[in-house]
């Protein structure tokens, strides 16, 4: 058996169902999955965490796993010594106590920690993967700056959210150049953590259309009644809005009006001429779905995710993000979450300034989705397989 790569794990907080334990808790253990429960190809070898709350679990599965925990990024990196000693990294920067702004953007500190990640492959000269969870940074310039800098060191990068690999109900994959017409996904909760993921889900589905991504032109955000008058003025289709609704399953009866009292819409207006919506149905929903029309025909399906242990749509993020630490080459294109970034904080600077539609030329991150991913859930639910053996013994 050829010697595991080692992985650093860079961690803002751990404790019960944060992002670190939903993701490096997998790597240690195993990834729970339709299949059973599938063991790591890598290895956990050192972790940095920044905070320590009170439920803090991190120092214990450290201690279980004998993994140390270093106390600088560095160290955490060069295994205690002087050079880069590890084969991949994990960032993890959600969950924590950081500051929040005006704009109520969480303020994790995801580019700092990448500056001193990448000024350990600099030093040392020698890149390995960087997987950073969810969305860049709460701003274009610090985003732009993560993503240029580790293709300026030849360090294989990606990032984001486990919506794109959740379940869906029913099963809807586009084709590599479908002619998608215009495309909505429902969302819910806040603005700042489930717009990204809202804004992933739909990234996810729109960037397979003819030509792929070309970048987008300009971000209005809307909220309260303003919303329920733009769909009477027709600025979005409601239409597709109840077409993707009608997948999901844990919603009252009754129109959505009726349960969300302060909607939200990002109007996303593409550089090809797509335009695409994010709608935020707080109090109608707790799940998230897409719509789309392809040929003149609507499509809806819910992006279902297990919301109970084991929490498996992170087992197949996570063996996506495995396949790039063992095989160097990224399973999807880091641009996807790079402009859904720059998508967010565009929506939030037009709600910050009285909802104005703000143009956005420096959006214009074009690129092709691939073609298929190595990892993916089957069926429309999880299986009983997913909570086999979990969490594993011992």
């Amino acid at each position: 058996m050829p010697e595991r790569k080692k992985i650093a794990a860079i961690i803002t907080e751990y404790r019960p169902r944060s992002h670190a334990d939903v993701i490096v808790t997998k790597f240690l253990k195993g990834f729970p999955t339709d299949d059973g429960l599938i063991p790591p190809r890598v290895e956990i070898a050192s972790m940095y965490i920044d905070q320590f709350p009170e439920n803090d679990i991190g120092r214990d599965l450290a201690a279980e796993h004998d993994v140390p925990i270093y106390p600088s990024i560095v160290k955490a990196l060069t295994l205690g010594g002087r050079e880069l000693a590890v084969d991949g990294v994990l960032l993890i920067g959600e969950h924590g106590d950081y500051a929040w702004n005006e704009k109520e953007q969480h303020l994790y500190p995801r580019k700092y920690f990448m500056e001193q990640i990448c000024g350990v492959l600099a030093t040392s000269k020698r890149s390995v993967p960087i997987y950073n969870d969810k969305h860049l940074s709460y701003n274009w310039h610090d985003a732009k700056w993560m993503v240029d800098r580790a293709h300026s060191l030849g360090a294989p990068f990606m990032a984001g959210s486990s919506l794109p690999l959740g379940w869906r109900n029913p099963w809807l994959e586009y084709e590599l150049d479908t002619p998608v017409e215009e495309a909505l996904a429902i969302g819910f909760s806040g603005l700042d953590i489930y717009g990204f993921h809202t804004l992933e889900t739909l990234q996810c589905m729109i960037e397979r259309r003819v030509g792929g991504e070309t970048g987008v032109a300009a971000v209005t955000c809307l909220e309260g009644d303003a919303v329920w008058d733009a769909a009477k003025e027709g600025l979005w289709s409601r239409e597709l809005a109840e077409a993707a609704c009608a997948p999901i399953e844990n919603k009252p009866n009754g129109q959505m009006e009726d349960h969300c009292k302060n909607p939200a819409l990002f109007i996303v207006e593409y550089r090809d001429g797509l335009r695409g919506y994010v709608l935020m149905l707080n109090g109608y929903v707790t799940d998230l779905a897409y719509a789309g029309v392809v040929n003149g025909e609507i499509q809806g399906t819910e992006f279902y995710l297990q919301n109970g242990e084991p929490h498996a749509h992170f087992s197949y993020l996570s063996l996506n993000i495995e396949e790039m630490f063992v095989t160097g080459v990224p399973t999807y294109p880091v641009e996807r979450t790079l402009l859904t970034t720059g998508i967010l904080e565009a929506a939030l600077d037009s709600r910050d300034r009285g909802y104005a539609r703000l143009e956005t030329p420096h959006l214009d991150v074009a690129y092709r989705s691939y073609e298929t991913l190595p990892w993916r859930p089957i069926g429309r639910r999880p299986t009983g397989a997913t909570l086999d053996r979990w969490p594993p013994s011992g």
